[in-house]
């Protein structure tokens, strides 16, 4: 199931996600190449040292032949710059590398997640998403631009190091090999406990960002009702349980360190042990005795630091594993292989055809029961009921946010499965009840019903909404930002804006959730304007309660409990005195007697 934390240990056991990265680091072949030579000129470079080191001992200073030591103490100097150039350039390399995949990384996962159904996010935390894009594409930009160089570097090290040593002393080399199953052994099952505990780190935080930015989402609400102590207490809780968690992680990778170091150099010093006696009878030379140090040296160091690096590159598997989970969820809705193309130019009708429907996350209670209606072009239709009716999901099924479990929804005609899910929502508009006003400028805002819209489009849609003039007493007019969420706006202003940005898409199906419902009286009647002059020449269905849509609608369909119970104009469901005449007496009016005279 999606984002589901608990994975089988079997696919814990292992660096295969980092495998997933493979795709994004071959873009970039001439910077993996780069890297490559880089690393290993640099460890070429220093296992030339200890034969430089041989040579020095065994001839430089028993012949006291300064010239000698001379030539080879600058011989040494050009190894230092050649090493250093190598260096620098495999920094470059590698940090490039590792920013580029990242970047593309990221732009990947979050064109992944904007085409995900929002049946998806019914269940899903945003804050989770937030930091799989954050966290864990750091921790991947970490391993790829530094901690797997440095693995690679060090692999290269510690084989070439093995294989001069084997060359340089093959007695001295047989005790090392035999020595590193009983280091290595416990290395790889101690890095199973560190990534699976760096795995259950990782979620923890997760867990605790999402709870932040939900609250901070909410920050106005939370100290409406006086709960900062409450929330504190809780993300306190959520912070601990990662540090913890956190704690867990390093302690494991502590021991492995520890266990790493003590076994490689206590090795080496065994290895020096038994040389410093095969000098003593003859069998070797002192040079070759510290050549073969420093060889035995490379080769532990190469293996401490790769037991370091293997709880780094466990930590990025985990991230790896989390990302790939998310680029591996498929969207609900599906695309139509072979898209029915809609007819042109769009007439607007609508049409549901004994549709049923239940919410993923409620199975078993319907939404739609077998519903059935048709919407003419350039109709104007209310529907009204008690909350829980099904009201806003018909709207949530027209913009196919969600498929029927039953049944059939027309748009112009064509099932909006077989249609091109892109061309069928470019043919509606909606004004939502809950307006999404972005932490962005007000033309920007306004622009994102349509993204190329001209400069002077936008201030027309603008005008049309009576959001002009609020927007020119702003500070920068057009370029002020609004602030997240819109905080710097009215519920009346930010529904304004909703309506310029619905005028200027220009669709021929127009979508109204309560669109007057957060403005005052002298408000309403402005935009009540705007938004009729909006509807004229559009097929427009409207969620209303407010008495002065209702009375302008052709036609007024009664919902309850997912189903048509009535259908009429308002004078006629009044005279029922059925469903639709007590909604009507109680949201309203608060009398009869006004009742009457609004529909008289």
């Amino acid at each position: 199931m999606a984002l589901d934390v608990l994975e089988n240990d079997a696919k814990r056991r292992s660096l295969k996600p980092l495998r997933k990265l493979y795709p994004y680091v071959l873009r970039y072949r001439v910077l993996v190449l780069g890297a490559i030579f880089s690393l290993v000129l640099a460890a070429a470079t220093t296992l030339t040292l200890p034969i430089a080191l041989r040579r020095m001992i065994d001839h430089g200073f028993t012949s006291s032949d300064s010239t000698f030591i001379s030539n080879y103490f600058g011989m040494m100097v050009v190894i230092a710059g050649v090493l250093a150039l190598a260096s620098a350039c495999r920094y470059y390399f590698v940090i490039t590398l590792g920013e580029r995949v990242v970047a593309d990384l990221r732009r990947d996962v979050f064109a992944h997640v904007t085409k995900l159904s929002p049946g998806f996010f019914d269940t899903v935390q945003s804050g989770e998403i937030v930091s799989r894009l954050t966290a864990d594409t750091t921790q991947i930009k970490s391993t790829v631009g530094a901690t797997a160089s440095v693995a690679l570097r060090n692999a290269i090290l510690g084989l070439g190091a093995l294989a001069m040593m084997v060359i340089t002393s093959p007695k001295l080399s047989g005790l090392v090999i035999a020595a590193i199953p009983v280091i290595v052994l416990p290395l790889v099952a101690f890095g199973r406990s560190v990534r699976r505990k760096s795995r259950a780190a990782q979620d923890t935080l997760a867990e605790a960002s999402a709870y932040a930015s939900e609250q901070i989402g909410a920050v106005r609400t939370m100290q409406s009702f006086t709960n900062e102590a409450l929330v504190v207490s809780r993300f306190s809780t959520a912070v601990n349980a990662a540090f913890e968690a956190a704690r867990s992680s390093v302690l494991a990778r502590s021991v492995l360190t520890f266990f790493a170091i003590f076994a490689i150099f206590s090795s080496v010093v065994a290895v020096l042990w038994f040389g410093s006696k095969d000098v003593l009878a003859g069998t070797i030379s002192p040079g070759t005795l510290g050549q073969f140090l420093l060889y035995s040296v490379f080769a532990a160091g190469a293996l401490g630091a790769l037991s370091e690096v293997w709880g780094e590159l466990s930590q990025a598997a985990g991230a790896a594993e989390r990302l790939t989970e998310l680029l591996a969820e498929e969207p609900a809705i599906a695309a139509a292989a072979s898209p029915v193309a809609m007819p042109v130019p769009a007439t607007g009708s609508v049409e549901f055809r004994d549709v049923v429907f239940a919410y993923p996350v409620r199975p078993g209670q319907a939404a739609l029961d077998n519903l059935s209606f048709r919407v003419k072009p350039g109709e104007t239709v209310a529907i009204v009921g008690p909350s829980g009716a099904g009201k806003s999901t018909v709207f949530s099924l027209l913009l196919r946010f969600y498929d029927p479990d039953g049944g059939k929804i027309l748009i112009d005609g064509v099932d909006l499965r077989d249609a091109d899910l892109g061309e069928l929502r470019s043919r509606i508009a909606i004004v939502p009840q809950d307006v999404t006003i972005f932490a962005a400028t007000a033309r920007d805002n306004i622009g994102f019903g349509r993204p190329r819209a001209t400069e002077a489009e936008i201030v027309q849609a603008a005008r049309d909404a009576h959001a002009d003039e609020f927007i020119g007493r702003l500070e920068k007019g057009y370029d002020t930002e609004l602030g997240e969420r819109g905080v710097t706006l009215s519920g009346g202003q930010r529904q304004r804006v909703a309506i310029a940005r619905a005028i200027l898409r220009d669709a021929p199906i127009l979508l109204l959730d309560e669109a007057t419902s957060a403005l005052d009286a002298e408000s309403e009647t402005l935009v009540q304007t705007a938004l009729e002059e909006l509807m004229e020449g559009r097929t427009t269905i409207v969620i209303a309660h407010r008495l002065a849509t209702v009375l302008k609608a052709d036609r007024i369909l009664v919902m309850e409990d997912g189903r048509i119970v009535e259908e009429g104009t308002h004078r006629s469901l009044v005279a029922k005195g059925g469903t639709y005449a007590r909604l009507a007496a109680l949201q309203f009016d608060h009398g009869s007697e006004a009742l009457q005279r609004a529909a008289g």
